[in-house]
Parts: structure tokens; sequence; C-alpha cells
């Protein structure tokens, strides 16, 4: 427990992808190019600020309009002192202030190729109430009554991200050479643990729930995404080769496993039985405990 400096977790959850650039009323998922395919994403920007506000940490957030809008920081409003700013910050109000996160994600990218699926929508029930209010025709001035039809790709599918948090550096800022109590930073990391597991996510009228389906993971002596090379997923099965076996029981860390037994896997009596993996809402019970332990 003395020589782990970090918390990495790699996951694997349901969830929709986020948006790229639109080109008029067509608007298109992320996504990434691997293997000669394309894969959907959700962005490592887009899932940290859902868990910034899902955990807490952005109840306080405070912002200041230089130029850019960036988060508010002053002597006294610091990552000590304030949870928005733990997620890191460059402040260029009066002085230029620069700390980096103490947590860090990466892309949940998909574990099956991408199939285009459009969707295709319209407002014409407001669109057709303004007409009538109006003494308009929908079918002759649909400009007038603001008709607007728009499509747009969709994406709900499994995908795996990996998030990794620095305790030694939860709650300090050496800008201003302060730092949080161990109490603090305890709440924090473990805030971050709960807005992980109950996970909700919502992009263009779509809610999901993004909670973990497998997560491996735990405290680590390296500050890296552990097992982000060895969690691969196919067909519906969870990849169980010698990699992922090897570094959950190697001496690098404090390592276990949890899996949402639903199903969901087709070997998820294998995940059981090879990995010793216990129930997702068991692992992240002993993870807090195990937060608060190296706090306390």
């Amino acid at each position: 427990m003395e020589n782990n400096k970090a918390l990495t977790l790699t996951i694997i959850a349901n969830m929709t992808s986020n948006y790229g650039e639109g080109l008029g009323n067509a608007a298109g998922v992320q996504k990434v190019y691997k293997n000669q395919k394309e894969y959907a994403t959700r962005s490592r920007e887009s899932l940290k600020n859902a868990i910034c506000i899902q955990s807490g940490l952005y109840d306080d957030l405070e912002t200041s309009l230089d130029k850019v809008m960036q988060k508010k920081v002053t002597e006294e409003l610091n990552a000590a002192t304030c949870r928005a700013l733990e997620g890191g910050y460059m402040s260029t109000k009066d002085m230029t202030y620069v700390r980096n996160s103490s947590f860090y994600l990466t892309d949940a990218v998909a574990v099956e190729p991408f199939i285009n699926e459009l969707r295709f929508h319209n407002n014409l029930y407001l669109a057709s109430t303004h007409a009538k209010a109006n003494n308009l025709s929908v079918q002759n001035d649909a400009k007038d009554t603001g008709l607007m039809p728009f499509q747009y790709e969709y994406d709900k599918s499994m995908k795996i991200y990996s998030i990794t948090i620095d305790l030694e550096r939860i709650g300090i800022d050496e800008n201003f050479d302060v730092e949080a109590s161990n109490e603090e930073k305890a709440l924090r990391v473990n805030s971050i643990i709960d807005a992980i597991a109950t996970l909700s996510l919502v992009v263009k009228g779509n809610m999901d729930n993004a909670e973990p389906l497998f997560v491996i993971g735990g405290l680590s002596n390296r500050k890296t995404h552990f097992f982000e090379n060895v969690v691969k997923v196919k067909g519906n099965k969870l990849v169980l080769e010698d990699g992922i076996k090897e570094k959950l029981e190697s001496n690098y860390g404090d390592f276990h496993a949890g899996v949402l037994k639903c199903g969901q896997f087709d070997n998820e009596d294998d995940i059981v039985r090879i990995l010793q993996a216990v129930s997702t809402d068991e692992f992240f019970k002993n993870l807090k405990e195990s937060v608060l332990s190296y706090y306390a």
C-alpha cells in the first residue's frame, strides 16, 4: 500500500457516442480509424466533463472571462480549496497560472467497427402550431413556419475507456503552495469513483446508463493506464488471454476485477472463475475503502 501512488481502472460500458462537426442539418458521431476500419468514440473531454458534473466536483465551479472563458483562479480559489479545479486549469487573469489535472482519461472506443445508422427528425409539431397561430401553411410557407428537418448518425455500443488518478497530486496546488486535508482528498477521489460506478450520459436528447459492465484495476505504483492494452472484447466475449491475467496478478499494485452479472458477456462464468471477478458493486465498495485507507 505504501508504494501505491495511483488509482487506475479500465472499464467496459454501453454508451452513446458524442458528435463531431456537423454539416448543415446533418451531424456525425466522433470516430477513430484503426485496423483500416472506423470505430465510434466518446471523447475523453466529454467523459471527463460528465464525471466532473456527476461527481459534484463542478458544484463550486466559478468562471472568468479573459478573452476566452476559463475557470476562475485566485490565491483564495485554488485546487486545494475549490474542487472544480481538481481537473486542472490555465488562468490568464492578471497572472498566468497552470495546473495539470490530477486524473486522466482515454477516449471511450467501441469494441466493434462502426455501422452507420441514420436517424431523421423534424420539428413538425412546433412548426404546425406556429403556422396555425399565424395563418400560414407548413407546406407552402415552410421557411416562415420554422420547419426544420435534420438527421444525425446514431451509435450506442459497448466501449472501453481507462482512467488513472494521481493520488499524490489530489488537492495540491503548487502555484499557491497549498494542500487540502487527507479527508478532503479521499472525498474527491471517492466522488469520482461513485460517478464512474453510476455514470449516466446525455447527448442529443438520448440518455444512457453507462455504468460499468466490466471493470479491472485498483491502487497501483505505476501512474499509467495499466490495463489499457489487455482489455479486449471479441464477439460477445471478454478476451481472457495471458496478458490480462498476468497484469492482474502482478506486483505493480493491488488489482481486482468486477463484472455486472447480467449475461452481457457470453463467457461471464469464465470471467468470474479465471479473474476471480466480484460484482461491480462489491468492486467499487472495496476500492473506496482502499482509498480511505490510503489517505488515513
